[in-house]
């Protein structure tokens, strides 16, 4: 059996990119028998960039209606909240003393974004990668599927662990593997970048439906003449609606896209129409526990925090006895 560890930054309600990119593939391997799966919403991350309590407290809540709509199954797999799990913080402050300040200088994540910040650059960015390595440690996780921009972060996690395993002479902690799926495409934002809500280029589609049709009608298209045909493969509309439709489907746009006398905003009702009835199901779900009944997302999450400190409360007990705390 493998255990296999993801984290959602709560930074925002999740986009089409997240749910394609990350929880549906994680929710598909907490499918698989073998698999023992942690899924936590890394709501301690986002105070990098929110200060705002209300706002990070609403974003998180989304993330959790998301990961439970598109059916995670929180009985079999474990599902929480980081910050109500105080190990983490616990565990990144015994692992910052083992962390050469030259690896973190290094993190091209850490140079990327303060090179972007408008404004002072605070610490929480800088020891972001410990925190993010007491994530995956405190919970002994074998696998770690991430993107190929996070693949820095856990060979990082590893140098930290392993730091630690020789300064003990013993496996203190279980040195984690990357899971990379080279299968999985960036998915294309409305104005063709990588969907990011740091670009604020995103589809989130449980937005009530005037507003989605709003987001999709701005997806980003060339002055192509309606009677002359179009290059599907270039086009933004069609490649985010291959994404979500069969074989079937994507053919028969090609068609039309080639065939020419079929413009833009007939592709973009048809994405529209397409986001709306593939996930109506999860539209619902997601109202269900951020509207109707959010008591019960409230319990999904209490009752996965229980069993995740159940956990991390074993592996710092562990860590405090090498360190001489207990």
């Amino acid at each position: 059996m493998s255990r296999i560890l993801t984290g959602i930054q709560s930074s925002g309600r999740p986009h089409l990119g997240n749910i394609l990119g990350a929880i549906k593939p994680a929710i598909d391997l907490s499918k698989q028998p073998d698999n023992e799966s942690f899924l936590f919403i890394a709501d301690l991350h986002s105070l990098v960039s929110i200060k705002d309590g209300p706002t990070r407290r609403e974003f998180t809540r989304a993330v959790a209606a998301t990961w439970l709509a598109f059916g995670l199954d929180t009985q079999k797999n474990t599902f929480w909240r980081q910050s109500r799990v105080a190990e983490h913080t616990e565990l990144a402050w015994h692992l910052e003393c083992f962390t050469p300040m030259p690896m973190l200088n290094n993190a091209t994540s850490f140079k990327e974004k303060s090179d972007r910040s408008s404004g002072p650059v605070n610490t929480g960015l800088f020891v972001y990668p410990v925190l993010q390595a007491a994530d995956i440690l405190l919970y002994d996780a074998e696998i770690i599927p991430v993107g190929k921009d996070q693949r820095q972060h856990i060979e990082m996690t590893r140098d930290i662990a392993s730091a630690f395993n020789r300064q003990y002479d013993e496996e203190v902690f279980v040195l984690p593997e990357a899971q990379i799926d080279d299968r999985l495409m960036t998915i294309p934002g409305i104005d063709g970048q990588k969907m990011s809500k740091s670009y604020n280029n995103y589809i989130d589609i449980f937005q009530p439906e005037n507003e989605l049709w709003k987001v999709i009608k701005k997806v980003k298209s060339d002055s192509t003449p309606l009677e002359e045909p179009k290059n599907p493969d270039t086009d933004i509309t069609f490649q985010l609606y291959s994404l979500l439709a069969s074989d079937e489907q994507v053919a028969e746009m090609r068609k039309l896209y080639e065939g020419g006398n079929y413009g833009y905003g007939t592709a973009k009702k048809a994405l529209y129409e397409l986001i709306l009835s593939r996930f109506a199901t999860e539209r619902e779900r997601f109202n269900y526990y951020m509207i109707e009944n959010p008591d019960a997302l409230e319990a999904e999450l209490q009752a996965g925090e229980e069993k995740a400190r159940a956990v991390a409360s074993t592996t710092i007990r562990r860590v405090r006895d090498k360190l001489g705390f207990n």
